[in-house]
């Protein structure tokens, strides 16, 4: 295969099907880039993706230098969209300084947060596209092998993945001397082990050397030590499909959309109390009150917004004051709040605020892979204290207790799961302490949701 080649596969798909199907439920307000294919291409076709420019960001990367490629990276200013938002090319920057035999490509794909699913939309509806984000990142930091690391729970999304492994193969875009050079590139697939802490990156190493997904201390980092011991680049799923569009249009494009320290687009899942869940590719920058009252089409009858979730079970509580706030990597943190991966759950006049936060700290405590005492223990004590408070049992004296534990927890535990995972309490504590005081002192919960009959058939 060759730029030649790869031209000519898309004029002669084009002269006889020039014509793809309109995407559906796009918003007026929606400016897709990751989600540019979604719903227009068959997945399990890999002409309809080069027809769409698939695989040309490839080629011309393979032109270019390493350090040129990482360089229109990072002036792009693209973030890593897993949450955290470090630069990515930075990050490949790091990785490729690391002189070593191996290095490898993963790709996150292990989406276990609940309210999540943007990345099995953009895995199951554009699958090259993360394998020429991989490619590229491969390519950059002088890799020769990757691993697509997917949630088991994503069947349909494994499938069209190695559809799309075998068909780049079958045409040569994929395996050794890839465009007649001396690069070569390698992609394997591997299930996820059905827990969430595989998500974070060091434990998600560890499942795929075929160990127990356990966080590793860090430093080093996984640019410097990572899979097998050489240095790795991990990504997300929504960042490794941003890799085309920047290579094909130049980082200054990329920069238009976003805000100056939030560039690109985000994808949203919204989901909750609203008439239009779903997911939405937007502008970085969008307000609180876009997503819900014109993405999601507003509050569903007879609901009115009480609290909306950002961030899943590391993130933060937002009320009906902060609607007006940008949604993106930095504007939401002064408010103990965070964007994270792009979950947006909103709850209605009907959900107790200390009952949610009690179900995503069941969640931590669940799914802690229990290596460190204060994620293992900290968590389950975390849910009793507000197990105690929703259940009547608890006296004031237990915020303050909330408090003490859960710096404790966020400051001493290993990995990002416990060190986020008292985020829900700060933000609920600093918004709704009147609804812990209701629950605690006057045996009552706003939205009828606790229940405290056996506390006052005891008394």
């Amino acid at each position: 295969m060759n730029i030649t080649e790869l031209t000519k596969i898309k004029s002669d798909y084009l002269a006889t099907n020039p014509i793809f199907n309109e995407p559906k439920n796009v918003h007026p307000l929606e400016h897709r880039i990751v989600l540019k294919n979604y719903q227009i291409i068959n997945p399990e076709e890999i002409v309809e993706y080069i027809s769409k420019d698939g695989y040309f960001a490839f080629s011309k990367a393979i032109t270019m230098s390493q350090s040129e490629v990482i360089e229109m990276i990072i002036q792009s200013n693209l973030r890593g969209r897993g949450g955290v938002g470090f630069p990515t090319g930075l990050k490949w920057k790091f990785t490729l300084a690391n002189e070593s035999d191996e290095k490898y490509v993963i790709c996150n794909a292990d989406e276990g947060e609940p309210g999540t699913f943007m990345d099995r939309h953009i895995l199951e509806g554009d699958p090259h596209s993360i394998i020429e984000g991989m490619m590229i990142a491969g390519y950059a930091i002088g890799a020769s092998k990757g691993y697509i690391y997917v949630r088991a729970e994503y069947p349909l999304a494994a499938k069209r993945l190695q559809i799309a492994i075998d068909q780049a193969k079958d045409l040569h875009i994929l395996g050794t001397n890839i465009f007649e050079t001396k690069f070569s590139f390698e992609i394997e697939i591997r299930l996820g082990a059905g827990a969430f802490i595989c998500g974070e990156e060091t434990a998600l190493m560890e499942s795929i050397e075929g160990k127990r997904g356990l966080s590793r201390n860090k430093p080093p980092f996984p640019a410097e030590n990572g899979l097998f011991g050489k240095p790795t680049v991990i990504n997300n799923v929504e960042t490794l499909a941003n890799v085309p569009f920047i290579l094909l249009h130049g980082p200054d494009k990329y920069k238009e959309l976003g805000t100056e320290k939030s560039s690109g687009t985000k994808v949203f899942s919204l989901s909750g109390k609203i008439k239009n869940g779903g997911i939405y590719e937007v502008p970085m920058g969008i307000t609180l009150n876009e997503i819900i009252y014109k993405l999601g089409g507003g509050m569903k009858e007879g609901s009115q917004f009480h609290f909306a979730f950002s961030g899943g079970p590391s993130g933060g509580v937002l009320r009906e004051e902060h609607l007006h706030l940008k949604v993106d990597f930095d504007s939401l943190i002064p408010f103990d709040s965070i964007m994270g991966s792009g979950g947006i759950i909103i709850f209605d006049q009907n959900d107790c605020v200390i009952d949610t936060i009690k179900l995503f700290m069941e969640f931590n405590k669940e799914e802690s892979c229990g290596k460190c005492t204060p994620c293992r223990e900290g968590t389950g004590i975390l849910f009793d204290m507000l197990d105690d408070i929703t259940g009547g049992t608890a006296n004031l004296d237990t915020i303050d207790a909330l408090k003490y534990l859960g710096r404790m927890v966020q400051t001493s535990s290993l990995c990002g799961l416990g060190q986020a995972a008292p985020n829900p309490i700060f933000s609920t504590l600093r918004y709704f302490k009147d609804e812990f005081v209701k629950h605690i002192e006057h045996k009552s919960c706003s939205a009828g949701i606790c229940t405290f009959d056996k506390v006052m058939e005891e008394e």
